[in-house]
């Protein structure tokens, strides 16, 4: 644990936890330490002035933070993630305004959920595209100082998207006066993630900051030789990443949860004054639970190595690897997600009505399968239309 980048915020991070879910905010005292941390800049590659940390070290400080607390985690891992696609889409053309995020260790989000609706349109006399719409589910944009967009440019004579849409992605300062965050995230788990909704009236971005977005066919364009990338590590999709560090988190979460229960169950009574550790199913469960959580942080640990290896040797991923890396995460997600069930049964009654940190870290735990790239409905149905060898329905 010393070893980790992390190690010197954890007490803080930690002392802050009941806090940030009570308040649904992370303190600032907290985010004013990551910020001056190292871990701002772990996934920016030397070519931008950031650490180029592997993916499995990354997921390792993860793992770390989410023990702590899984909302800080929680937005953590979004503008680690986010920053990825950032460089892998904008590219070199745009490293120096890359290059000044990092070096101002400045946070990241990209709001981009179900029910953004975003559209932009080119003035010809400033060069500039005004930009009007909702962005949704900005994790971690109450803390931030940067924004993507996603949105679909307007057809000038009609007034409406053309068809195919000429889709763009931008960044914009959070602080601009066009850009309004609304405090929509009201969630039962994750409280303090600021997983808001961000609105844009009339914000206007120079067009050449407007790079292609190639949405959901993305993940292959920058697999191509012919694209640029700044570094070969651009060429593995967000998508595939992030959920690896997604599992990671859960690893985290599900690991203190199982150990703090098995460190207190030994105290513990059942009914009629009977120890728990004598109950047969106790040790039984909270050893499948271990099991479970080892296998997760097995998984994650290979995902993480394999890529590594393709970033070592500049080699781009396949379909194949992508599907793997997807399954692999969401796998793991479902093992901790298990393993906490397994806790909550041991605890029983006294462990619902009792304070501590177990309530806290099973909601934060509930809200990690679900997220769309790592949903499984979403995954199991990619990686099991591949190996029968019929089309996928849905790209993401």
């Amino acid at each position: 644990m010393a070893d980790l980048l992390c190690a010197d915020l954890l007490p803080t991070i930690a002392d802050h936890a009941v806090e940030a879910d009570r308040t649904r905010t992370v303190p600032p005292v907290v985010i004013d330490a990551v910020k001056a941390s190292p871990l701002m800049v772990m996934a920016a590659s030397s070519e931008l002035g950031g650490l180029g940390s592997t993916v499995g070290d990354i997921g390792r400080e993860l793992t770390a933070v989410a023990a702590a607390c899984g909302s800080t985690a929680w937005c953590l891992w979004n503008h680690l993630s986010v920053f990825h696609l950032y460089a892998a889409t904008l590219g070199p053309g745009h490293a120096d305004l890359l290059g000044s995020i990092v070096d101002r260790h400045e946070w990241v989000c990209f709001p981009a959920g179900a029910g953004s609706r975003v559209y932009g349109r080119l003035e010809p006399s400033t060069g500039d595209v005004i930009i009007d719409g909702p962005t949704t589910f900005g994790s971690g944009c109450r803390y931030g100082e940067w924004t993507a967009v996603a949105f679909a440019m307007v057809d000038p004579e009609t007034g409406s998207p053309a068809s195919p849409p000429d889709l763009r992605f931008t960044v914009v300062r959070l602080d601009e006066p066009t850009v309004r965050i609304e405090p929509t995230w009201d969630g039962m788990a994750l409280r303090a993630s600021a997983t808001d909704t961000v609105h844009h009236t009339g914000t206007r971005v120079p067009l050449v900051r407007c790079a292609t977005w190639y949405a959901a066919n993305r993940a292959e364009v920058f697999r191509q030789l012919e694209y640029d990338v700044i570094h070969p590590r651009y060429r593995e999709d967000w998508v595939g990443i992030s959920n690896l560090w997604l599992a990671a988190q859960a690893v985290g979460v599900a690991r203190s949860a199982v150990d703090d229960a098995a460190g207190g169950v030994r105290e513990r009574r059942a009914i009629m004054g009977a120890a728990m550790v004598d109950m047969p199913m106790v040790p039984m469960r909270l050893g499948e639970a271990s099991a479970m959580v080892d296998a997760a942080e097995a998984a994650v640990t290979v995902g993480c190595a394999e890529v590594d290896a393709r970033i070592a040797a500049a080699r781009p991923p396949t379909d194949d690897d992508y599907n793997r890396q997807l399954a692999l995460s969401t796998q793991a997600l479902a093992l901790c997600r298990r393993a906490m069930d397994e806790v909550l049964t041991v605890l029983g009654g006294n462990g619902l009505r009792e304070s501590g940190s177990f309530e806290r870290r099973y909601r934060d735990l509930t809200a990690m399968p679900l997220h769309i790239n790592a949903h499984p409905d979403r995954v199991y149905d990619k990686v099991g239309r591949l190996l029968i060898g019929v089309p996928p329905v849905a790209k993401f």
